[in-house]
């Protein structure tokens, strides 16, 4: 069987750029997505939308 490594749907955590230390994890398509992912998401730590990216 294939190993964790390449999986084409691994987990990645999604980190915030606001310095404040929240995650949020999901999972993505590597054959569609071979970049970092990045996305507007909420963070409730300063109760505003912020951009997210991926960390590995």
């Amino acid at each position: 069987m294939a190993g964790k490594s390449s999986e084409i749907r691994p987990v990645i955590t999604l980190r915030s750029t606001a310095g404040t230390g929240f995650t949020y994890t999901t999972r993505k398509n590597r054959r569609n997505t071979p970049d970092r992912l990045e996305l507007l998401k909420y963070d409730p730590i300063v109760k505003r939308k912020v951009t997210f990216r991926e960390t590995r």
